[in-house]
């Protein structure tokens, strides 16, 4: 396997992982980020490069960042210093679902205060433009489209 193979495969392997942790079933994600079920498969088994539009929508089904799909895709560059906070929390046994919830929902109100405005803010007001739309154009010619 090849290193852009084993990104995808790896990509897969953490979509599937997400959806675990969140107790989702692969047929109630795809309904939740509005892509078909047996596309998603395919996905999660690292056998299709999905755009980062699609990326976008399976994150929001997630409640995790795009970014974080993004910088597993490679088609953004991690940053220094950044963890990922919130796939830990998700992880985390000893936390029912709820209280998961309430504790991410808090963490993104106070990284929201202090972000640095990049450009508008999306439809739905949690990524700012800028990320998807930077992360669309160097997908264009990196990553397959849905």
């Amino acid at each position: 396997m090849n290193e852009l193979e084993t990104r995808w495969h790896d990509l897969g392997e953490f979509i599937r992982e997400q959806r675990r942790v969140g107790h989702l079933s692969l047929r109630k994600l795809s309904e939740m980020a509005g892509i078909s079920n047996p596309y998603l498969s395919q996905i999660e088994r690292g056998l299709r490069k999905p755009s980062a539009e699609i990326l976008q929508q399976i994150a929001r089904a997630l409640e995790i960042s795009s970014e974080t799909l993004y910088i597993r895709a490679g088609i953004l560059e991690a940053r220094e210093g950044d963890t990922d906070l919130v796939t830990e929390i998700r992880r985390d046994p000893w936390i029912e679902e709820e209280q998961k919830k309430t504790l991410i929902q808090i963490y993104e109100s106070f990284r929201s205060e202090h972000r640095v405005p990049r450009g508008p803010a999306s439809s739905n007001g949690s990524e700012p433009a800028s990320t998807v739309e930077r992360a669309s154009s160097v997908a264009a010619g990196d990553v397959g489209a849905a």
